[in-house]
Protein backbone atom coordinates (compact mmCIF):
# COMPACT_ATOMS: atom_id res chain seq x y z
CA UNK A 1 0.00 0.00 0.00
CA UNK A 2 2.84 2.10 1.14
CA UNK A 3 4.96 1.40 -2.39
CA UNK A 4 1.76 2.50 -4.45
CA UNK A 5 1.26 5.42 -2.56
CA UNK A 6 4.55 6.78 -2.92
CA UNK A 7 4.04 5.69 -7.03
CA UNK A 8 1.04 7.76 -6.99
CA UNK A 9 2.83 11.25 -5.36
CA UNK A 10 5.57 10.59 -7.43
CA UNK A 11 3.39 10.81 -10.84
CA UNK A 12 1.83 13.76 -9.93
CA UNK A 13 5.40 15.60 -10.23
CA UNK A 14 6.15 16.18 -14.07
CA UNK A 15 9.00 14.41 -15.46
CA UNK A 16 11.37 16.89 -17.03
CA UNK A 17 12.94 15.78 -21.03
CA UNK A 18 15.54 17.76 -22.47
CA UNK A 19 15.95 17.24 -25.88
CA UNK A 20 19.27 18.88 -27.16
CA UNK A 21 21.39 19.56 -30.60
CA UNK A 22 24.48 20.56 -31.27
CA UNK A 23 24.81 23.74 -34.05
CA UNK A 24 21.24 23.75 -35.13
CA UNK A 25 20.04 27.58 -36.76
CA UNK A 26 16.96 28.79 -35.18
CA UNK A 27 15.32 28.98 -38.71
CA UNK A 28 14.91 25.50 -39.24
CA UNK A 29 12.21 24.92 -38.06
CA UNK A 30 8.72 23.95 -40.78
CA UNK A 31 6.28 25.36 -38.05
CA UNK A 32 8.12 28.28 -37.64
CA UNK A 33 8.55 29.24 -41.22
CA UNK A 34 10.64 27.39 -42.71
CA UNK A 35 8.88 25.85 -45.40
CA UNK A 36 12.09 23.74 -47.39
CA UNK A 37 12.86 21.55 -44.23
CA UNK A 38 10.41 18.61 -42.94
CA UNK A 39 9.91 18.97 -39.16
CA UNK A 40 7.11 16.93 -38.38
CA UNK A 41 7.96 16.09 -34.65
CA UNK A 42 9.05 19.48 -33.96
CA UNK A 43 6.06 21.42 -35.50
CA UNK A 44 4.01 19.33 -33.37
CA UNK A 45 6.02 20.83 -30.07
CA UNK A 46 5.11 23.95 -32.07
CA UNK A 47 1.72 23.41 -32.07
CA UNK A 48 1.07 21.60 -28.63
CA UNK A 49 3.80 23.70 -27.20
CA UNK A 50 5.38 27.56 -26.73
CA UNK A 51 8.18 28.57 -29.51
CA UNK A 52 10.39 31.47 -27.66
CA UNK A 53 11.56 32.73 -31.20
CA UNK A 54 14.30 35.25 -29.78
CA UNK A 55 16.72 32.48 -27.81
CA UNK A 56 20.56 33.16 -28.06
CA UNK A 57 23.26 30.95 -26.70
CA UNK A 58 25.18 32.65 -24.44
CA UNK A 59 28.24 32.20 -25.70
CA UNK A 60 27.60 30.64 -29.20
CA UNK A 61 30.57 27.62 -29.06
CA UNK A 62 29.97 24.19 -27.57
CA UNK A 63 31.35 23.70 -23.83
CA UNK A 64 30.62 27.35 -22.94
CA UNK A 65 26.94 27.14 -24.28
CA UNK A 66 26.28 23.61 -22.58
CA UNK A 67 28.16 25.15 -19.24
CA UNK A 68 26.15 28.24 -18.84
CA UNK A 69 22.67 26.10 -19.34
CA UNK A 70 24.12 23.30 -17.17
CA UNK A 71 24.58 26.13 -14.35
CA UNK A 72 22.33 28.67 -14.92
CA UNK A 73 24.90 31.32 -14.97
CA UNK A 74 26.16 33.67 -18.24
CA UNK A 75 29.95 32.66 -19.36
CA UNK A 76 30.91 35.95 -17.44
CA UNK A 77 30.10 33.94 -13.97
CA UNK A 78 31.22 30.81 -15.28
CA UNK A 79 34.99 31.97 -16.60
CA UNK A 80 34.54 30.15 -19.96
CA UNK A 81 34.19 31.60 -22.95
CA UNK A 82 35.49 28.84 -25.65
CA UNK A 83 36.05 25.46 -25.77
CA UNK A 84 38.15 24.34 -22.98
CA UNK A 85 38.03 23.19 -18.96
CA UNK A 86 34.57 23.68 -17.24
CA UNK A 87 34.79 25.54 -13.95
CA UNK A 88 34.79 22.62 -11.02
CA UNK A 89 31.65 21.05 -10.81
CA UNK A 90 30.06 22.78 -7.63
CA UNK A 91 27.33 20.57 -7.04
CA UNK A 92 24.72 23.19 -7.95
CA UNK A 93 24.11 22.43 -11.94
CA UNK A 94 20.65 21.64 -12.42
CA UNK A 95 20.31 17.83 -12.53
CA UNK A 96 21.85 17.73 -9.20
CA UNK A 97 19.35 20.11 -7.41
CA UNK A 98 16.34 17.80 -9.43
CA UNK A 99 18.32 14.31 -7.67
CA UNK A 100 18.55 16.18 -4.19
CA UNK A 101 14.83 16.51 -4.53
CA UNK A 102 13.79 12.61 -5.70
CA UNK A 103 14.41 12.99 -9.45
CA UNK A 104 15.86 10.28 -11.03
CA UNK A 105 18.45 11.95 -13.42
CA UNK A 106 20.11 10.00 -16.68
CA UNK A 107 21.94 11.63 -19.75
CA UNK A 108 22.05 9.88 -22.99
CA UNK A 109 24.76 11.60 -26.17
CA UNK A 110 27.17 14.08 -26.31
CA UNK A 111 27.57 16.54 -22.52
CA UNK A 112 30.50 17.76 -23.84
CA UNK A 113 32.12 18.14 -20.11
CA UNK A 114 35.59 18.78 -20.20
CA UNK A 115 38.06 18.39 -18.56
CA UNK A 116 36.90 14.52 -17.97
CA UNK A 117 34.33 13.53 -20.92
CA UNK A 118 33.64 10.88 -18.71
CA UNK A 119 32.32 13.00 -15.69
CA UNK A 120 28.65 13.12 -14.32
CA UNK A 121 28.54 16.47 -12.72
CA UNK A 122 25.11 15.99 -11.27
CA UNK A 123 23.41 13.02 -13.40
CA UNK A 124 23.35 10.03 -11.58
CA UNK A 125 23.85 7.80 -14.03
CA UNK A 126 25.45 8.73 -18.37
CA UNK A 127 25.70 6.54 -21.72
CA UNK A 128 27.87 8.77 -23.45
CA UNK A 129 28.51 9.42 -27.23
CA UNK A 130 31.12 11.93 -27.73
CA UNK A 131 31.94 14.07 -30.79
CA UNK A 132 34.72 13.32 -31.70
CA UNK A 133 36.58 9.64 -30.73
CA UNK A 134 36.80 6.33 -32.39
CA UNK A 135 37.97 4.63 -28.47
CA UNK A 136 35.56 1.85 -27.36
CA UNK A 137 37.00 2.26 -23.73
CA UNK A 138 36.27 5.72 -24.04
CA UNK A 139 32.79 5.78 -25.33
CA UNK A 140 29.66 4.03 -24.99
CA UNK A 141 28.60 4.34 -28.26
CA UNK A 142 31.82 3.39 -30.11
CA UNK A 143 31.54 0.32 -27.61
CA UNK A 144 28.04 -0.72 -28.74
CA UNK A 145 29.20 -0.37 -32.22
CA UNK A 146 32.37 -2.47 -31.54
CA UNK A 147 30.64 -5.35 -30.15
CA UNK A 148 27.85 -5.67 -32.49
CA UNK A 149 30.35 -5.68 -35.55
CA UNK A 150 30.04 -1.93 -36.88
CA UNK A 151 32.95 -0.16 -38.17
CA UNK A 152 33.57 2.45 -35.42
CA UNK A 153 36.58 4.19 -36.93
CA UNK A 154 34.91 7.76 -37.15
CA UNK A 155 31.52 7.17 -36.93
CA UNK A 156 30.39 10.75 -37.01
CA UNK A 157 32.03 10.94 -40.32
CA UNK A 158 35.34 12.00 -42.04
CA UNK A 159 36.48 15.80 -40.37
CA UNK A 160 39.91 17.63 -40.94
CA UNK A 161 39.66 18.84 -44.70
CA UNK A 162 36.31 16.99 -45.15
CA UNK A 163 34.83 18.99 -42.53
CA UNK A 164 32.37 20.66 -44.67
CA UNK A 165 32.07 18.63 -47.12
CA UNK A 166 28.62 16.60 -47.58
CA UNK A 167 29.04 12.65 -47.03
CA UNK A 168 27.37 9.34 -46.67
CA UNK A 169 27.71 7.39 -43.02
CA UNK A 170 29.79 4.48 -42.76
CA UNK A 171 26.88 3.24 -41.10
CA UNK A 172 23.21 2.13 -41.91
CA UNK A 173 20.75 3.95 -40.16
CA UNK A 174 20.07 1.64 -37.42
CA UNK A 175 23.44 2.10 -35.74
CA UNK A 176 23.74 5.72 -36.59
CA UNK A 177 24.86 8.31 -34.02
CA UNK A 178 21.50 9.39 -33.90
CA UNK A 179 19.39 6.69 -34.48
CA UNK A 180 21.42 5.67 -30.95
CA UNK A 181 20.00 8.47 -28.99
CA UNK A 182 16.75 8.27 -30.19
CA UNK A 183 16.43 4.64 -29.38
CA UNK A 184 18.42 4.16 -25.55
CA UNK A 185 16.29 6.92 -24.82
CA UNK A 186 12.74 5.18 -25.78
CA UNK A 187 14.28 2.29 -23.96
CA UNK A 188 15.60 4.23 -20.75
CA UNK A 189 11.86 5.81 -20.27
CA UNK A 190 9.94 2.94 -20.75
CA UNK A 191 12.05 1.37 -18.30
CA UNK A 192 12.20 4.46 -15.64
CA UNK A 193 8.39 4.66 -16.05
CA UNK A 194 7.73 1.56 -14.04
CA UNK A 195 9.61 3.17 -11.02
CA UNK A 196 8.24 5.44 -8.45
CA UNK A 197 10.43 8.09 -8.75
CA UNK A 198 10.00 11.51 -11.29
CA UNK A 199 12.63 11.90 -13.62
CA UNK A 200 14.82 14.33 -15.98
CA UNK A 201 16.27 12.89 -18.83
CA UNK A 202 18.69 15.11 -21.27
CA UNK A 203 18.77 13.56 -24.93
CA UNK A 204 21.55 15.14 -26.79
CA UNK A 205 22.09 14.77 -30.24
CA UNK A 206 25.42 15.31 -31.88
CA UNK A 207 24.10 16.19 -35.33
CA UNK A 208 23.26 18.69 -37.21
CA UNK A 209 27.08 19.15 -36.15
CA UNK A 210 29.21 18.61 -39.14
CA UNK A 211 31.01 16.67 -40.57
CA UNK A 212 27.13 16.44 -42.71
CA UNK A 213 27.20 12.39 -42.76
CA UNK A 214 23.39 10.74 -43.30
CA UNK A 215 22.93 7.14 -43.24
CA UNK A 216 21.19 5.51 -46.42
CA UNK A 217 18.46 6.78 -47.67
CA UNK A 218 18.33 9.71 -45.37
CA UNK A 219 20.78 11.52 -47.82
CA UNK A 220 18.55 11.60 -50.89
CA UNK A 221 15.56 13.39 -48.59
CA UNK A 222 16.89 17.12 -49.49
CA UNK A 223 18.04 17.27 -53.19
CA UNK A 224 20.38 20.49 -53.65
CA UNK A 225 18.59 22.28 -56.32
CA UNK A 226 15.50 22.28 -54.15
CA UNK A 227 17.54 24.48 -51.71
CA UNK A 228 17.64 28.25 -51.40
CA UNK A 229 20.74 29.83 -52.06
CA UNK A 230 23.01 31.37 -48.30
CA UNK A 231 22.21 35.06 -47.69
CA UNK A 232 24.66 37.12 -49.21
CA UNK A 233 24.30 40.51 -49.48
CA UNK A 234 26.65 42.97 -52.01
CA UNK A 235 28.14 44.13 -49.34
CA UNK A 236 28.69 40.86 -47.03
CA UNK A 237 32.02 41.98 -45.36
CA UNK A 238 31.15 44.49 -43.74
CA UNK A 239 29.94 42.04 -41.06
CA UNK A 240 32.47 39.69 -40.84
CA UNK A 241 34.27 39.80 -37.01
CA UNK A 242 38.26 38.53 -36.92
CA UNK A 243 36.89 35.31 -35.68
CA UNK A 244 34.57 34.82 -39.68
CA UNK A 245 37.64 35.04 -41.12
CA UNK A 246 39.77 33.01 -39.40
CA UNK A 247 36.67 30.29 -38.99
CA UNK A 248 36.08 30.39 -42.94
CA UNK A 249 40.11 29.86 -43.10
CA UNK A 250 40.50 26.96 -41.13
CA UNK A 251 37.42 25.50 -42.20
CA UNK A 252 38.85 25.28 -45.91
CA UNK A 253 35.53 27.33 -46.83
CA UNK A 254 37.54 31.10 -48.22
CA UNK A 255 38.80 30.26 -51.63
CA UNK A 256 35.63 31.14 -53.40
CA UNK A 257 32.00 30.07 -53.26
CA UNK A 258 30.31 27.14 -54.90
CA UNK A 259 26.72 27.71 -54.64
CA UNK A 260 25.93 24.13 -56.25
CA UNK A 261 28.22 23.10 -53.04
CA UNK A 262 26.66 25.55 -50.29
CA UNK A 263 23.38 23.99 -51.61
CA UNK A 264 23.86 20.12 -51.32
CA UNK A 265 25.66 21.43 -47.78
CA UNK A 266 22.40 22.79 -46.92
CA UNK A 267 20.51 19.92 -48.16
CA UNK A 268 22.45 17.36 -46.14
CA UNK A 269 22.06 19.91 -42.82
CA UNK A 270 18.68 19.85 -43.10
CA UNK A 271 18.61 16.02 -43.59
CA UNK A 272 20.35 15.59 -40.46
CA UNK A 273 17.97 17.63 -38.87
CA UNK A 274 15.16 15.70 -40.33
CA UNK A 275 16.54 12.44 -39.32
CA UNK A 276 16.91 13.99 -35.76
CA UNK A 277 13.31 15.43 -36.22
CA UNK A 278 12.91 11.52 -36.63
CA UNK A 279 14.27 10.26 -32.98
CA UNK A 280 12.25 12.72 -30.80
CA UNK A 281 8.82 11.78 -32.73
CA UNK A 282 9.53 7.90 -31.36
CA UNK A 283 10.53 9.64 -28.25
CA UNK A 284 7.16 11.31 -28.16
CA UNK A 285 5.52 8.37 -29.44
CA UNK A 286 7.24 6.75 -26.35
CA UNK A 287 6.10 9.24 -23.63
CA UNK A 288 2.34 8.95 -24.82
CA UNK A 289 2.35 5.00 -24.76
CA UNK A 290 3.66 5.24 -21.18
CA UNK A 291 0.49 8.36 -20.48
CA UNK A 292 3.80 10.45 -19.35
CA UNK A 293 3.14 12.45 -22.22
CA UNK A 294 1.19 15.47 -20.63
CA UNK A 295 3.30 15.14 -17.10
CA UNK A 296 6.78 16.07 -18.63
CA UNK A 297 7.85 19.38 -18.92
CA UNK A 298 9.73 18.82 -22.63
CA UNK A 299 12.29 21.76 -23.60
CA UNK A 300 13.95 21.55 -26.97
CA UNK A 301 16.75 23.71 -27.46
CA UNK A 302 20.54 23.59 -28.75
CA UNK A 303 23.75 24.78 -28.08
CA UNK A 304 24.37 27.40 -31.12
CA UNK A 305 24.00 27.82 -34.52
CA UNK A 306 25.74 27.55 -38.10
CA UNK A 307 26.02 29.79 -41.03
CA UNK A 308 25.69 27.86 -43.50
CA UNK A 309 27.21 30.11 -46.63
CA UNK A 310 24.94 33.00 -44.96
CA UNK A 311 27.35 36.37 -45.52
CA UNK A 312 30.19 33.60 -46.84
CA UNK A 313 30.82 32.85 -43.49
CA UNK A 314 30.63 28.93 -42.01
CA UNK A 315 30.55 27.92 -38.24
CA UNK A 316 29.50 29.19 -35.23
CA UNK A 317 31.02 31.90 -32.74
CA UNK A 318 30.03 35.33 -34.04
CA UNK A 319 27.15 36.95 -33.13
CA UNK A 320 25.11 36.70 -36.23
CA UNK A 321 21.71 35.17 -35.45
CA UNK A 322 22.79 32.22 -37.87
CA UNK A 323 25.36 31.55 -35.40
CA UNK A 324 24.08 32.49 -32.02
CA UNK A 325 20.14 32.43 -32.40
CA UNK A 326 18.82 28.78 -31.21
CA UNK A 327 15.25 27.51 -31.28
CA UNK A 328 13.90 27.17 -27.80
CA UNK A 329 10.58 24.76 -28.10
CA UNK A 330 8.40 24.24 -24.49
CA UNK A 331 5.61 21.61 -24.21
CA UNK A 332 3.58 21.05 -20.69
CA UNK A 333 0.19 21.85 -21.06
CA UNK A 334 -0.20 22.96 -17.75
CA UNK A 335 2.17 25.54 -17.93
CA UNK A 336 2.94 26.19 -21.86
CA UNK A 337 0.16 27.30 -24.22
CA UNK A 338 -0.56 25.42 -27.36
CA UNK A 339 0.57 27.08 -30.59
CA UNK A 340 1.73 30.47 -29.01
CA UNK A 341 5.23 32.18 -30.21
CA UNK A 342 7.20 34.64 -27.48
CA UNK A 343 9.23 37.03 -29.26
CA UNK A 344 10.55 38.33 -25.80
CA UNK A 345 14.55 37.68 -25.34
CA UNK A 346 15.30 34.38 -23.91
CA UNK A 347 18.89 32.81 -23.37
CA UNK A 348 20.04 29.00 -22.64
CA UNK A 349 20.46 29.69 -18.76
CA UNK A 350 16.69 30.48 -18.70
CA UNK A 351 16.16 26.30 -19.04
CA UNK A 352 17.96 25.18 -15.49
CA UNK A 353 14.44 28.22 -13.72
CA UNK A 354 12.07 26.65 -16.13
CA UNK A 355 12.59 23.08 -15.36
CA UNK A 356 12.51 24.37 -11.45
CA UNK A 357 9.16 26.71 -11.76
CA UNK A 358 7.70 23.25 -13.54
CA UNK A 359 9.05 21.05 -10.83
CA UNK A 360 8.01 23.45 -8.46
CA UNK A 361 11.43 23.39 -6.71
CA UNK A 362 12.89 26.77 -5.52
CA UNK A 363 16.64 27.56 -6.68
CA UNK A 364 17.94 26.92 -3.02
CA UNK A 365 19.62 30.18 -2.63
CA UNK A 366 21.46 29.78 -6.43
CA UNK A 367 21.72 33.18 -7.79
CA UNK A 368 20.62 31.74 -11.60
CA UNK A 369 21.24 34.41 -14.47
CA UNK A 370 17.85 33.03 -16.10
CA UNK A 371 14.09 33.41 -15.64
CA UNK A 372 11.39 31.14 -15.80
CA UNK A 373 10.24 30.40 -19.52
CA UNK A 374 6.42 30.12 -18.82
CA UNK A 375 6.40 33.68 -16.88
CA UNK A 376 7.93 35.10 -19.72
CA UNK A 377 5.45 33.42 -21.85
CA UNK A 378 2.14 34.48 -19.74
CA UNK A 379 3.49 38.51 -19.39
CA UNK A 380 6.01 38.94 -22.18
CA UNK A 381 8.99 41.93 -21.63
CA UNK A 382 9.71 43.48 -25.44
CA UNK A 383 12.81 45.07 -23.45
CA UNK A 384 14.31 42.43 -21.63
CA UNK A 385 18.12 42.01 -22.62
CA UNK A 386 20.11 38.75 -22.71
CA UNK A 387 23.78 38.55 -23.02
CA UNK A 388 26.12 36.59 -25.51
CA UNK A 389 30.06 36.89 -25.19
CA UNK A 390 32.43 34.43 -27.22
CA UNK A 391 36.78 34.89 -26.40
CA UNK A 392 37.63 36.86 -23.92
CA UNK A 393 40.79 39.93 -23.37
CA UNK A 394 41.71 41.16 -26.70
CA UNK A 395 39.46 38.84 -28.75
CA UNK A 396 36.35 39.31 -27.05
CA UNK A 397 33.14 39.66 -28.88
CA UNK A 398 29.84 41.07 -27.25
CA UNK A 399 26.36 40.83 -27.77
CA UNK A 400 23.18 42.09 -26.26
CA UNK A 401 19.78 41.84 -27.31
CA UNK A 402 16.38 42.34 -26.84
CA UNK A 403 13.43 42.06 -28.98
CA UNK A 404 13.91 45.04 -31.16
CA UNK A 405 17.45 45.00 -31.16
CA UNK A 406 20.61 43.90 -31.11
CA UNK A 407 24.38 45.47 -30.48
CA UNK A 408 27.40 43.92 -30.79
CA UNK A 409 30.96 44.69 -30.53
CA UNK A 410 34.19 43.10 -31.58
CA UNK A 411 37.18 43.92 -29.41
CA UNK A 412 39.63 42.69 -31.58
CA UNK A 413 38.10 44.70 -34.75
CA UNK A 414 37.79 47.71 -32.50
CA UNK A 415 33.90 47.54 -34.65
CA UNK A 416 30.25 47.75 -33.57
CA UNK A 417 27.38 46.67 -34.79
CA UNK A 418 23.83 47.76 -34.37
CA UNK A 419 20.80 45.47 -36.17
CA UNK A 420 17.06 46.65 -35.96
CA UNK A 421 15.79 43.19 -35.56
CA UNK A 422 11.73 44.17 -36.77
CA UNK A 423 12.88 45.97 -39.90
CA UNK A 424 15.54 44.18 -40.87
CA UNK A 425 15.58 40.66 -39.06
CA UNK A 426 18.28 38.98 -41.61
CA UNK A 427 20.76 41.92 -40.18
CA UNK A 428 21.90 43.02 -43.34
CA UNK A 429 22.69 46.86 -42.43
CA UNK A 430 24.23 48.23 -39.57
CA UNK A 431 22.90 51.02 -37.80
CA UNK A 432 25.71 51.48 -35.25
CA UNK A 433 26.50 54.95 -36.85
CA UNK A 434 23.17 55.85 -37.94
CA UNK A 435 22.20 59.07 -36.56
CA UNK A 436 18.39 57.68 -36.07
CA UNK A 437 19.34 54.61 -34.43
CA UNK A 438 21.92 56.12 -31.83
CA UNK A 439 19.79 56.34 -28.98
CA UNK A 440 19.51 52.57 -29.40
CA UNK A 441 22.41 51.99 -29.58
CA UNK A 442 23.51 53.56 -26.72
CA UNK A 443 21.25 52.39 -24.44
CA UNK A 444 22.10 48.76 -25.14
CA UNK A 445 25.64 49.57 -25.36
CA UNK A 446 25.52 50.61 -21.52
CA UNK A 447 23.30 47.84 -20.96
CA UNK A 448 25.67 45.68 -21.87
CA UNK A 449 28.62 47.48 -20.33
CA UNK A 450 26.65 47.40 -16.85
CA UNK A 451 26.42 43.97 -16.83
CA UNK A 452 30.12 43.02 -17.69
CA UNK A 453 30.39 45.59 -15.07
CA UNK A 454 28.05 43.45 -12.20
CA UNK A 455 30.33 40.70 -13.52
CA UNK A 456 33.26 41.75 -12.64
CA UNK A 457 34.56 41.80 -16.15
CA UNK A 458 36.40 45.23 -15.56
CA UNK A 459 39.01 44.58 -18.40
CA UNK A 460 36.03 44.96 -21.15
CA UNK A 461 35.97 48.59 -20.23
CA UNK A 462 37.22 51.98 -18.87
CA UNK A 463 34.79 54.67 -16.83
CA UNK A 464 34.07 57.88 -18.13
CA UNK A 465 32.64 59.98 -15.82
CA UNK A 466 29.14 58.55 -15.10
CA UNK A 467 29.02 56.22 -18.00
CA UNK A 468 31.33 53.06 -19.14
CA UNK A 469 32.98 52.46 -22.52
CA UNK A 470 34.78 49.96 -24.18
CA UNK A 471 38.54 49.89 -23.46
CA UNK A 472 40.87 50.14 -26.87
CA UNK A 473 42.69 46.78 -27.48
CA UNK A 474 45.22 45.95 -30.70
CA UNK A 475 43.62 44.63 -33.60
CA UNK A 476 44.02 41.39 -34.43
CA UNK A 477 46.75 39.92 -36.47
CA UNK A 478 45.74 38.89 -39.82
CA UNK A 479 48.55 38.76 -41.81
CA UNK A 480 47.96 35.14 -41.40
CA UNK A 481 45.63 35.22 -44.36
CA UNK A 482 48.08 36.53 -46.68
CA UNK A 483 49.26 32.50 -46.90
CA UNK A 484 46.39 30.84 -48.38
CA UNK A 485 47.87 27.57 -46.67
CA UNK A 486 48.28 28.99 -43.50
CA UNK A 487 45.75 28.06 -40.31
CA UNK A 488 43.89 25.65 -42.12
CA UNK A 489 42.03 22.89 -40.12
CA UNK A 490 43.42 19.50 -39.09
CA UNK A 491 40.79 18.09 -36.27
CA UNK A 492 41.09 14.31 -37.01
CA UNK A 493 40.93 11.64 -34.48
CA UNK A 494 42.16 9.76 -34.71
CA UNK A 495 45.39 11.19 -36.20
CA UNK A 496 45.19 10.08 -39.79
CA UNK A 497 47.78 7.40 -40.78
CA UNK A 498 51.13 8.45 -42.66
CA UNK A 499 51.66 4.67 -42.75
CA UNK A 500 49.24 1.98 -43.87
CA UNK A 501 49.41 -1.34 -43.04
CA UNK A 502 51.27 -3.26 -46.15
CA UNK A 503 50.88 -0.33 -48.12
CA UNK A 504 54.96 1.19 -48.64
CA UNK A 505 56.98 2.09 -50.42
CA UNK A 506 59.09 -1.44 -50.54
CA UNK A 507 55.61 -3.16 -49.84
CA UNK A 508 52.84 -2.27 -52.24
CA UNK A 509 50.00 -5.04 -51.12
CA UNK A 510 47.80 -3.00 -49.81
CA UNK A 511 46.41 -4.95 -46.95
CA UNK A 512 42.37 -5.73 -46.12
CA UNK A 513 42.09 -3.79 -43.07
CA UNK A 514 43.62 -0.73 -42.84
CA UNK A 515 42.37 0.34 -39.35
CA UNK A 516 41.78 -2.09 -36.67
CA UNK A 517 38.44 -0.45 -35.76
CA UNK A 518 37.38 -1.35 -38.93
CA UNK A 519 37.32 -4.86 -38.45
CA UNK A 520 34.02 -6.87 -38.34
CA UNK A 521 34.03 -9.04 -35.27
Amino acid sequence: MREGKEKNMAQQRPNVLILFTDMQRADTVRALGNPHIRTPSLDRLVNEGTAFTSCYSPSPVCVPARCCMHYGLYPQKTGLFDNGVMLDDNGASYPAILGRHGYRTHAIGKCHFTPDDRALRGFQSRQSQEEVTSDPEADDYVAWLRDLGYDYYEPHGARGQMYYIPQISSLPAAAHPSQWIGTESVRWIRETASGAQPWCLFSSFIHPHPPFALPKPWHKLYRAADMPLPLLPADSAHVHTWVNRLQNRYKYRDRGLDLNLLRLIKAYYYGAISFVDFQVGRILRALEEIEALDNTLILFTSDHGEHLGDFGCFGKRSMHDASARVPMLARMPSRFQAGRTCSTATSLCDLFPTLLGACGLSPEGLSLDGRDLAELAAKPEPTRTVYSQYAEGDKAIYMVANTAWKYVYSAGDLAEWLFDRRSDPSETRNLAQSADANDAKLELKQHLLRHLEATGRTEAFTRRGASLDWRRCPRIDETYLDDPDAALLTQDYPSYPTNLPGYTDTEPEPAPEVCAASRRQ
